[in-house]
């Protein structure tokens, strides 16, 4: 199964570098299971309404928040895990 991760950011964000690096080396450790998609709230504000997002970064998994602020890779991990099965 695909894990739809979704990565909320914002240009001014200081947090949310470290949480788009931390996305992409899961994604390099765990190839096709994840689909990874990086949303800019200052572009795409819809989005980041209608999951009632108020702060960035913040990371979805399959279109539920799970994190707001960046995980552990561990954390991180295991929320994909779940999300599998």
């Amino acid at each position: 199964m695909v894990v739809k991760v979704e990565v909320f950011t914002s240009p001014s964000c200081p947090y949310c570098p470290m949480a788009i690096e931390l996305v992409d080396e899961v994604k390099k450790d765990m190839g096709d299971q994840l689909e990874v998609e990086k949303i800019d709230i200052s572009i795409n504000q819809e989005k980041a309404v209608e999951y009632g997002l108020m702060a960035v970064p913040a990371i979805a998994l399959n279109g539920v928040v799970k994190f707001v602020g960046a995980p552990s890779k561990e954390e991180l991990v295991a929320a994909i895990k779940e999300e599998t099965g």
